[in-house]
């Protein structure tokens, strides 16, 4: 029971934090950002949301700051559009399996090649 529970806030979570991120925040140096995971603690008190940037190592910096400075915002509005009683406290983070990924799989392909 409570996993189904945790599933559907981080599924819910998601949605809406993707939702917030593009079109409530008006800081355009974010760029374009990919929210790709939700991992919520057990007692759901933190949420650990993975991001992606398009485009360069500067604008994956100048996003994160963004997502830093905005995480009142941010929570404020979850708790706006949530039934919960106590809105997790956000930490964002790159996701890096993607890249990661790309790495084995060029690996491969030169082992392969070999």
């Amino acid at each position: 029971m409570a996993d189904k529970k945790v599933e559907r806030l981080r599924q819910i979570l998601l949605k809406e934090l993707s939702q917030i991120i593009q079109h409530e925040l008006k800081d355009t140096k974010r760029g374009f950002v990919t929210l790709t995971d939700v991992k919520l603690t057990s007692d759901l008190s933190l949420a650990t949301v993975y991001v992606n940037f398009l485009g360069s190592d500067n604008r994956e910096e100048a996003g994160m700051e963004t997502l830093q400075k905005s995480k009142g915002f941010i929570r404020s509005e979850l708790a706006k559009r949530l039934t919960i009683r106590k809105v997790p406290e956000l930490r964002f983070e790159i996701d890096k399996s993607l890249e990661h990924g790309n790495r084995i799989e060029q690996s491969n392909k030169e082992i392969n090649k070999k």
